[in-house]
């Protein structure tokens, strides 16, 4: 068994933010999160503790993967989704968030446990790839019209 002290270490050391809320009717109340989580938002654990969780997406809480994480939430599931997240100078980063409901000895949902790894780097890769594929799509396009045009010229 892992000592307390060994525990608080381990989570401290984790590049990854961790944040634990406790679940109360709608809301989802920080009541922890670690170093990484600090280091990621630029909020100090006393700006965040004992706040709804949703203050991290500000005004943008239109995002699809929102309405997943509330239903996975209301049924104690648990989910991963990426949201836009925002820092506390208001810079915005992908978050790739991992929710796990902690439930009591009588199988009462108390906590959930959030996981959240920045994945900015790999979301700007993705949409850079898409553009490349669809700059080669439009040069395949105009090569053929051009192969097109010239055999039509040549006959």
């Amino acid at each position: 068994m892992i000592n307390a002290h060994l525990l608080q270490r381990m989570i401290n050391a984790s590049n990854d933010g961790i944040v634990v809320a406790e679940q109360e009717g709608e809301d989802n109340i920080v009541i922890y999160v670690n170093p990484a989580f600090e280091r990621l938002t630029g909020y100090s654990a006393d700006e965040v503790l004992y706040q709804d969780c949703r203050f991290l997406q500000s005004g943008d809480r239109d995002q699809p993967g929102l309405l997943r994480i509330r239903q996975a939430l209301s049924q104690g599931l648990p989910c991963r989704e990426v949201l836009r997240n925002y820092r506390k100078d208001g810079s915005h980063f992908w978050n790739e968030l991992s929710i796990t409901p902690v439930f009591n000895d009588s199988d009462q949902l108390t906590y959930y446990i959030g996981v959240q790894k920045n994945v900015s780097e790999q979301i700007k890769a993705q949409q850079r790839l898409l553009q490349l594929e669809q700059q080669l799509a439009d040069a395949q396009s105009e090569l053929a019209a051009l192969k097109m045009t010239n055999g039509a010229n040549n006959s």
